[in-house]
């Protein structure tokens, strides 16, 4: 009997465009919950080994850093390389860090799983979001957009709400939680590989991976005048996820470590609601709407420790999710019309690197005032320092040129709102530049 080769089986059965795309999304999903689940497992470190404060920013620190490193040097790679090569290398280290994290057994080994899994997330969170943009069905415009904007918080608050529910209910909860991951990451990487490639090989794939930063002049303005709010929101998530448990804890002494972990949850909900909300505003009003809500949001947190209120805490936490959800898709819906589809991967790089810089950089300081000064004094003045951000963002966003945004086309407002089509898109065609040399 003839048997098919698998490599020729594998060429013969192709996911359609669309299954390729709902696999694209699921792996940014994917990727984003691995990062924040151990949000709600910290405080169990820290009960079994004994460690500071300032060794959890650290260890929270180390992802964010290393992911950073992989952006400046990756961001480009996949469009020289092709996003399935990219992706599935990503893929299968995102395994292997699951099995460290899974039989770690102290800080260190804690430590170098986050900055290999900050490295494979970063490698593949451009090289994700560019096949997204080119799996888009034509008559959709705007989705990819909001999958890119919708799908890291969505990841996030996946991750955080499904580690809380295996630490409430679970056995040996810092072992199964890995391990879930571990199985979604090897079938993705397996499905992976039935995926059409999007992005044909050019050459430079060495010289692509010198450090930089690469926004064309296209998108520069629009870049510049939303890096602030970029950096606020990006902060205030660094707060909630670094200091939130604690805060939590300080509030409420008998709180469940679950329980603290949801504060970071809640903020990660309340952007993916105010993304599906917020899906018919022009971007500009969705980078404004979401500057103005750091302030308010920062204000409560920082309240909630004053009053002993648990239900202030929280609430600030919505109300930062709902600025973190508008400015990432208004952002986002104002660069990614204004590149080609060769500067696709290497702007969200760059857009990633500013994000991740705000969110690590002002944690690690944070535990560097915990330690010196206690968890009171430490949040007081990073949450001032995160207000005077959002008020240096709202500026910015309400600024004549931050004004220049498109209305997404009515198709792409059905996935946020479920309603019918209605107008054509404002957005303008991308641009029509000549490729960058290789």
């Amino acid at each position: 009997m003839f048997r098919a080769a698998p490599g020729a089986l594998a060429s013969r059965i192709r996911l359609t465009r669309r299954s390729s795309f709902a696999l694209d999304a699921s792996i940014l999903v994917a990727l984003l919950a691995a990062s924040s689940a151990p949000t709600p497992l910290y405080a169990i470190y820290q009960a079994q080994w004994h460690f500071s404060a300032l060794a959890l920013t650290v260890v929270f620190s180390a992802y964010a850093v290393a992911m950073l490193l992989a952006l400046l040097t990756t961001g480009s790679l996949s469009d020289h390389l092709g996003r399935r090569p990219v992706l599935l290398a990503a893929l299968i280290a995102e395994a292997v860090v699951m099995v460290v994290l899974a039989t770690a057994d102290g800080v260190g080994q804690l430590i170098a799983a986050r900055v290999l899994q900050g490295l494979a997330t970063g490698a593949a969170t451009s090289a994700v979001g560019a096949a997204l943009l080119e799996l888009e069905h034509p008559d959709r415009s705007g989705k990819a957009a909001l999958t890119n904007s919708v799908a890291p918080v969505a990841g996030m608050a996946a991750g955080v709400l499904g580690a809380t529910l295996l630490v409430s209910f679970a056995p040996a909860p810092t072992v199964t939680v890995h391990l879930a991951l571990l199985a979604v990451f090897v079938l993705q990487a397996l499905a992976l590989v039935l995926t059409p490639e999007t992005a044909p090989r050019r050459p430079g794939a060495l010289r692509s991976l010198r450090p930089a930063v690469k926004v064309p002049a296209s998108a520069r303005r629009a870049m510049l005048l939303a890096a602030p709010s970029v950096v606020a929101v990006w902060a205030l998530g660094g707060f909630a996820s670094s200091l939130g448990p604690g805060l939590a804890r300080l509030i409420d002494s008998s709180v469940l470590p679950a329980v603290s972990g949801l504060v970071f949850f809640a903020l990660t909900v309340s952007a993916v609601l105010s993304v599906w909300g917020m899906g018919r505003f022009r971007a500009h009003v969705m980078v404004a709407t979401g500057a103005g809500a750091v302030i308010p949001g920062v204000a409560l947190m920082v309240l909630s420790i004053q009053i002993d209120s648990l239900t202030a805490l929280f609430a600030g936490s919505a109300v930062a999710g709902v600025g973190f959800g508008a400015v990432s898709q208004g952002v986002l819906r104002t660069i990614l019309p204004r590149v080609t589809p060769q500067d696709r991967s290497g702007v969200l790089a760059a857009y990633y690197v500013i994000s991740y810089l705000a969110m690590s950089v002002p944690a690690v300081l944070a535990g560097l005032l915990t330690v010196r000064y206690g968890l009171l004094t430490a949040s007081v003045l990073f949450g001032g320092a995160v207000a005077a951000l959002g008020v240096a963002a709202l500026v910015a966003a309400l600024a004549p040129g931050a004004r220049t945004s498109c209305v997404p086309h009515r198709r792409s407002a059905v996935v946020a709102t479920g309603g019918p089509s209605a107008a054509p898109s404002t957005c303008p065609p991308l641009p029509s530049l000549p490729s960058p040399r290789a």
